[in-house]
């Protein structure tokens, strides 16, 4: 959670039409969650609207020239925040590129998961490793 909060945008992942789906967004970690604003119309508001959502939240940070880097996968309930003051504090923190979104989600993480990409020996090859697997 550490390196996710780190950077600031992320990829979630849900199921829209029985397919998955993937949309970009900035996101925090505070509490131990991972937070996102959307557009209330989005596909993944509609579905947190309805009740908790499973999601994947992906983010990442790669060096390309060192062929290094690191990336965190969080596995959990996505749930919308619809307490004004807490809502409003999650708008307020978040810096989208697009637009404000009126939809705060909050991911409740059950399982997290990454690797880190590090250099395996001289030649400048690299090597993914599994770097932390929990269940909170």
């Amino acid at each position: 959670m550490r390196l996710l909060a780190s950077v600031r945008v992320g990829r979630v992942v849900f199921t829209q039409w029985a397919l998955p789906a993937i949309r970009p967004v900035n996101h925090l970690v505070v509490d131990g969650l991972v937070i996102f604003c959307t557009h209330s119309a989005s596909a993944v508001a509609t579905q947190v609207t309805a009740g908790p959502t499973v999601v994947a939240y992906e983010a990442d940070d790669i060096d390309e020239e060192r062929r290094t880097g690191w990336s965190v996968v969080v596995t959990g309930l996505a749930v919308g925040v619809d307490a004004g003051e807490l809502a409003d504090r999650y708008r307020g923190l978040l810096r989208p590129w697009v637009g404000r979104g009126d939809q705060v989600v909050a991911v409740q993480p059950r399982l997290v998961t990454g690797f880190r990409m590090v250099r395996s020996d001289d030649t400048g090859q690299s090597a993914s490793t599994v770097d932390v697997r929990l269940s909170p």
